[in-house]
């Protein structure tokens, strides 16, 4: 026996025993665990603790997963507090699925900033609440379309008296800077591999054309069809019905509820008592409605014996019986794909700035490289769901990023779950996971390049200022916005975004078991929402990230019943270092230069971009 083949079997015997302690270690931890938390749950129930409905404030952008951990010092000064996300909202719903002494959740809203997957994602988790024998009641203050969207998830909905009903359908405009520019002494020239590819649009067109407003059209007419059928299903009305509500809306709050738009007008001190009424037998309501005088916005107009029980989350976590879950070695890793995709590391600027181009979160291809290459090397990491939540940006990041989904992809199952964006260069790296899911509102697909440059000189002549140029290189000049691009220069830009579409093409092709003119049927930069990318078999399911996780488990053979609790991490780069690939044959990647918050629209002038041409958001 050679001595490397002796180093195989020790190192082989090593490992094997490893895991057996892991195992044992394991079961210890859940052994003890479960029984503690018999212990507690038997004090518990000896208190006879109990509780009606668990109140949960949720509002905000609720994002999808928790952000990196605080370290010591941003722990001690006075930032803003971590947004509620998805992740720890369905935790919450967790727990209260497993109690037996609650009978339910009270939402009340407080504002959202969520664009429409999202809400869809909170309509699942209450769906999921709803499925396990649970209550679920909304109170919000707000009735416009994106928060009645989300109550009609719910059982009941309450509203304030001053609230008024203004779900008043979708609406959109989309504005176009070419004539201002003109104006100022700029232009921007556009080269894009056809006329759905409009990311450029509002820079070099006057108006609205054909290819875009259809475009428009198609993801309008899904989106309303989705939230009406949505709406009138939690209703209990027809979706003829509910669009002919729409139409006749603003409506007072009171109409609302004639209507069966709402089930109650209270203020959300008078929810206990309202709620107290309805747990009560019938013969006991009857009294208790006489003595409240059948009006509950009167003050104090509610009998204190009939109150319902509610308590906050934070007090609601001593009392609810819990249930011990086994929990597996092995885990599924989470990494995320946020904001515009830039070559060199990822940034989060302290605010977001919703301009064009300018600041917003970017995800780096040095980081994500980076982060998938150390994920690859984690021996427990049973699966990967990379979420992604990106209407893309640059060619040369996207396809390094997608090179490393793919590597990783041949070790370990990768599921992608697209958030409320995932196109262009968000698709172009989703098209090697093994299994991508979206949610139905999704906007993903705009499989296709555009380019674009300055050309400030008449904003130079407005101002006096003579540039002076030397050159040697006969395309030296090429990035420039000093002039306007050359008949040869047009051509160059034109050449190298068919070159990418066909690389982009192909990559679709491949994954995605299409030919390569079916891609250019759905492709040549259409955008879809996630329930057409379904029918054109860009996506393969629709769920939320529970289900994203669900997928995981099951491409990577591991228990997903009840029983087991499957353990999730969030892994996030600390070190924007660069990482040698798994394999030492692979090539060393030059470090690219980082763009700086408001500089792309220069940086990335005459750059091939897989860009969406628009993000559709409604309140």
């Amino acid at each position: 026996m050679s001595d490397e083949t002796d180093k195989e079997q020790k190192k082989s015997s090593a490992l094997r025993l490893r895991r057996e302690l892991a195992e044992i270690q394991n079961s210890v931890t859940y052994g003890w665990k479960a029984i503690t938390i018999d212990i507690r749950n038997g004090l518990k129930r000896m208190r006879k603790a109990r509780l009606d409905y668990v109140v949960l404030s949720v509002g905000g952008s609720l994002p999808e997963r928790d952000g990196m951990p605080r370290g010591f010092l941003g722990r001690r000064l006075p930032f803003p507090a971590q947004p509620l996300s998805m992740q720890q909202l369905n935790d919450r719903l967790r727990a209260v699925i497993d109690a037996d002494n609650v009978r339910g959740v009270v939402f009340v809203f407080t504002g959202f900033s969520a664009r429409l997957a999202t809400l869809q994602n909170f309509r699942a988790a209450v769906a999921r609440l709803r499925a396990a024998g649970k209550e679920a009641i909304v109170y919000t203050p707000y009735l416009d379309l994106a928060h009645y969207y989300a109550a009609t998830a719910a059982k009941y909905i309450v509203a304030p008296p001053s609230a008024q009903f203004e779900v008043l359908g979708l609406y959109t405009e989309v504005t176009f800077l070419k004539d201002a520019m003109t104006r100022a002494g700029l232009e921007v020239d556009v080269v894009q591999i056809s006329p759905y590819k409009t990311a450029l649009d509002r820079f070099s067109q006057t108006d609205i054309t054909p290819e875009n407003r259809e475009q428009l059209d198609w993801l309008l007419d899904d989106e309303y069809d989705m939230l009406t059928t949505d709406m009138a299903a939690g209703r209990g009305i027809s979706q003829t019905e509910m669009r002919k509500l729409i139409d006749q809306a603003p409506y007072p709050v009171e109409k609302a509820r004639d209507l069966r738009l709402i089930d109650h007008v209270a203020y959300d001190d008078q929810l206990s008592g309202w709620l107290g009424r309805m747990l009560m037998p019938a013969k006991e309501e009857r009294s208790a409605a006489k003595a409240a005088g059948e009006d509950d916005t009167k003050p104090n107009s509610q009998p204190q014996k009939h109150q319902a029980k509610l308590k906050t989350w934070k007090e609601s976590r001593r009392i609810l019986i819990q249930r011990p879950r086994r929990r597996m070695r092995k885990f599924v890793g989470v990494i995320s794909l946020e904001g515009m995709i830039v070559t060199g590391t990822s940034r989060k600027p302290p605010i977001d700035l919703p301009i064009p181009f300018i600041g917003g979160e970017a995800a780096g291809d040095q980081t994500l490289v980076g982060l998938l290459r150390r994920a690859e090397k984690l021996e427990e990491m049973a699966a990967l769901v990379f979420h992604i939540d990106s209407g893309g940006g640059s060619a040369l990041a996207s396809d390094l990023i997608a090179r490393q989904i793919e590597l990783l992809a041949t070790k370990k199952p990768v599921v992608v779950y697209m958030g409320n964006i995932a196109a262009s260069g968000g698709y172009y790296v989703s098209a090697p996971a093994q299994h991508i899911m979206s949610q139905q509102a999704t906007l993903t697909g705009s499989i296709g390049v555009i380019t674009g440059r300055l050309n400030s000189t008449g904003l130079y002549n407005q101002l006096s200022i003579n540039r002076v140029t030397l050159k040697r290189g006969e395309h030296a000049g090429l990035y420039r916005d000093s002039e306007p691009w050359t008949e040869t220069e047009r051509e160059i830009f034109h050449q190298s975004i068919i070159d990418i579409y066909g690389q982009f093409r192909n990559i679709v092709a491949r994954n995605r078991k299409l030919t390569p003119e079916e891609v250019d049927e759905i492709g040549l930069g259409r955008v879809w929402t996630g329930r057409q990318a379904l029918t054109h078999r860009l996506v393969d399911s629709h769920g939320d990230f529970l289900d994203a996780i669900k997928k995981a488990a099951e491409l990577a053979a591991l228990p997903t019943d009840d029983i087991y609790a499957i353990p999730v991490a969030n892994l996030f780069s600390r070190s924007s270092a660069y990482t040698l690939p798994v394999t030492n044959s692979a090539q060393v990647i030059e470090e690219l230069t980082r763009l700086l918050a408001g500089e792309e629209l220069k940086a990335l002038g005459g750059q091939p971009l897989l860009l969406l041409p628009y993000d559709l958001r409604f309140r």
